[in-house]
């Protein structure tokens, strides 16, 4: 039985809900990252004040640090990080394909030496189905190959060919109760291959589908066109995640195209680095005429960073390097996601999301 229900559309669009272990999710929706079990500068608390209703956890990274036993001996991820809400485990394919120059491919899986010490690990659909039951995420992705941005089309191939074998195997491996699985559509740039991807993987028994190996490199407007073509033909009744992607601009486009689930490092990555996202465009607070801004970051931001700071002090914790500035700057760039799947979802159930997508300011990122 599928945990998602179709709530409202507008064309392609949709909101709906993810009815999971851990509690409801509304649709669309973006899940901040918590890549060692902890979306950075955040608190659990933090994080609920913001909107977040769902985060993301590293298979490969937990896996490595703190390690099974560890996690375990809390009694899952979300007891460890003290979250109370669902988690989203990735299935570790990106990471270590990622980190290619350690690992080696067979059919088997991947066998690749750790970064961290070169202890040397064997990943294969099974193992990292059984480290997700561990975690006691609330969704495990299926574990796939996931090819380079640049492979040739035989290489696109194969990777799918491979990671249908290896959805099929991990379906094959018992879920613990209350588990959700998706399954990842490969396929690079190539739009019939992505449409053959998609009849192979959505013709297994998960619980939802996601769209894998996007921003990885092509340009944004094939990345566009090709969303538009296949997110739709995604199963209606299943949720839809368009993984590591991105922007606002992406998320608008991704929704627009029928996406559901939204994933990224880049509201949390680029906050620590000075660059926000605001109703009026981007701001990069090193700049220097922000010294005497007196305003605030955002005039149409509720966060605790608008209302209770200056633009001119957030540039002056970002040039001293203060922690307070990364605490600051990630809780406004969370609430800046947050705060817009939640006006596109409302604009959904309203009749006019295409308004607020054809009018979503220009020069955005």
């Amino acid at each position: 039985m599928t945990p998602f229900t179709l709530e409202a559309t507008q064309g392609k669009a949709r909101a709906g809900r993810l009815r999971l272990a851990h509690g409801d999710v509304p649709t669309p929706i973006f899940m901040p990252v918590g890549t060692y079990g902890t979306v950075k500068a955040m608190t659990p608390r933090e994080l609920e004040g913001v909107g977040a209703r769902i985060v993301l956890g590293n298979t490969y990274h937990l896996w490595l640090r703190p390690g099974l036993e560890v996690v375990a001996k809390h009694g899952g991820l979300h007891k460890l990080m003290g979250w109370q809400h669902p988690i989203l485990t990735d299935s570790g394919g990106f990471q270590v394909f990622s980190l290619s120059q350690l690992s080696k491919l067979s059919e088997e899986g991947v066998v690749f030496r750790s970064p961290i010490d070169g202890t040397q690990y064997n990943l294969t659909p099974e193992q990292s189905m059984l480290v997700q039951a561990t975690l006691g995420s609330d969704i495990a992705m299926a574990f796939d190959h996931c090819p380079p941005g640049d492979a040739p089309r035989e290489l696109v191939q194969d990777a799918m060919a491979r990671t249908t074998r290896w959805a099929a195997r991990s379906l094959a491996v018992p879920a613990p109760a209350g588990q959700a699985r998706f399954g990842i559509v490969q396929g690079g740039t190539h739009l019939d291959l992505r449409l053959e991807h998609i009849d192979a993987i959505c013709a297994l028994p998960f619980d939802g589908f996601a769209l894998g190996g996007f921003s990885v490199g092509e340009p944004i407007p094939l990345m566009y066109e090709l969303l538009d073509q296949v997110a739709h033909r995604l199963p209606a009744d299943r949720p839809r995640y368009l993984m590591g992607v991105g922007t606002p601009a992406d998320l608008i486009h991704g929704i627009r195209a029928g996406i559901d689930m939204f994933d990224c490092v880049m509201p949390t990555r680029n906050a620590r680095n000075g660059m926000l996202f605001t109703s009026e465009g981007k701001v990069v607070i090193s700049h220097a005429r922000y010294r005497d801004d007196t305003g605030p970051l955002d005039p149409a931001c509720e966060c605790e960073t608008c209302r209770g700071f200056t633009r001119s002090y957030l540039r002056h914790l970002h040039q001293c390097k203060e922690i307070l500035f990364a605490r600051l700057a990630t809780l406004h760039n969370l609430s800046y996601y947050l705060d817009l799947v939640r006006r596109c979802r409302r604009a959904i159930f309203e009749g006019r999301f295409d308004e607020l997508a054809d009018t979503f300011k220009v020069g955005q990122p």
